[in-house]
């Protein structure tokens, strides 16, 4: 006899959450609208990120170690939930954040040029 583990507060918290905002993002206006608003964030986070590391000059390598960990763990979710058909608002709010992360380092290493 194999025992269901039992939810924990998290999972009803965060992963019930995620599906019940798919089910709200089911309108596709909703649904682009909340992957630009990431895909924003996203840039936010990357540019904030190169601007901040570039002031001070010694948190370079741990900026670049942050922002490929932040970028690798994007790829891993992604990878998890690319074959769950109930995860696919999910996969494109994923390679949102990691589309706007791109884009925030890309315009930070232009600056440097």
């Amino acid at each position: 006899m194999v025992l269901r583990p039992q939810k924990t507060n998290f999972q009803v918290k965060i992963v019930d959450n995620i599906d019940t905002l798919s089910s709200w993002a089911s309108n596709p206006w909703r649904r682009y609208s909340f992957s630009l608003i990431v895909l924003l964030i996203g840039y936010f986070l990357g540019s904030s990120l190169g601007m901040v590391s570039a002031v001070a000059e010694l948190m370079d390598p741990v900026a670049a170690l942050l922002s490929v960990l932040a970028i690798e763990i994007l790829i891993k979710l992604r990878r998890n939930y690319r074959n769950d058909n109930k995860k696919k608002f999910l996969v494109l709010l994923i390679d949102s954040l990691r589309l706007g992360l791109f884009y925030g380092f890309f315009t930070e290493s232009l600056k440097l040029l």
